[in-house]
């Protein structure tokens, strides 16, 4: 009786996905990652291009695709334009590139590097059993915008998930962000705070490259939001709202040769 419990649960949870991808050796070895590691996907089908892709999903219906970004008659993102309103979750494949990766973890978006982990498709596709449909297109139109973007510009948005909400702000309203513990505070300059779990470490890689700076090993800083440097009792900065953040005497130097700059640019 327990084991029968436990299998309608295991089928009432399974999501149907489907392949796409114009490299056969990746989709065999994907079907076999599907089979062997995902319990919660059943495989309905794979298809090897743009084309075939629109078609196999209006027919199968899917809730779940691991897409492949780049194929030779088009990319992911064109096929998701032409099944616009998207109903169904998306991980994308894709091989390695530093600006993309940073928009999709700005976006808070699954994807994958070729070579597929096995543990990472596992852990992804257990994290799109977990996500809203509306918190997904939220998720994919900021990838879409952030993707336009100059990989420094100040307009990016990020996306910053709470464990009951979805958050879409721009990274220039962000004043500084502080570990506590595991978390992540992310402080705004409208005085909201928003809580993540995830570490300042993960945020530092993520913004560094927009103007950010870790200052201490508990901060991370907008460097646009200092208002000035004072001296006294150590070091600290004086951000927007009149927040004082200490600086690390290792980091001191670096920050002063970022501020100097940032004022020659302005």
């Amino acid at each position: 009786m327990k084991l029968l419990t436990f299998e309608r649960k295991l089928k009432h949870r399974m999501l149907n996905a489907i392949i796409i991808d114009d490299e056969p050796h990746i989709r065999q070895t994907l079907e076999k990652m599907v089979v062997g590691f995902c319990p919660n996907l059943k495989l309905v089908a794979t298809a090897d291009s743009v084309e075939s892709g629109v078609n196999t999903i209006r027919k199968y219906h899917p809730d779940l695709v691991l897409l492949d970004i780049k194929m030779n008659d088009g990319t992911g993102f064109d096929l998701l334009k032409k099944l616009e309103p998207v109903d169904f979750k998306v991980i994308f494949i894709t091989a390695y590139d530093k600006y993309a990766i940073k928009a999709f973890k700005f976006s808070a978006i699954d994807y994958l590097l070729k070579p597929v982990d096995p543990a990472d498709l596992r852990a992804a596709a257990e994290r799109a059993e977990k996500l809203y449909q509306k918190d997904f297109n939220t998720q994919l139109n900021t990838l879409e915008e952030n993707l336009q973007l100059d990989a420094s510009n100040n307009k990016k948005k990020i996306i910053l998930k709470t464990y009951d909400n979805i958050h879409l702000v721009k990274v220039c309203d962000i004043n500084y962000c502080e570990s506590e513990g595991g978390y992540t505070s992310v402080n705004m300059l409208n005085g909201n705070k928003i809580m993540v779990s995830c570490t300042l470490k993960e945020y530092d890689d993520m913004l560094s490259e927009t103007g950010f700076f870790r200052v201490h090993k508990s901060f991370l800083i907008n460097m646009r939001h200092i208002n000035r440097f004072e001296k006294a009792e150590g070091g600290h900065v004086v951000l927007e709202n009149e927040i004082k953040i200490p600086v690390a005497s290792r980091k001191r130097d670096d920050l002063l040769e970022m501020f100097e700059k940032l004022a020659a640019s302005n």
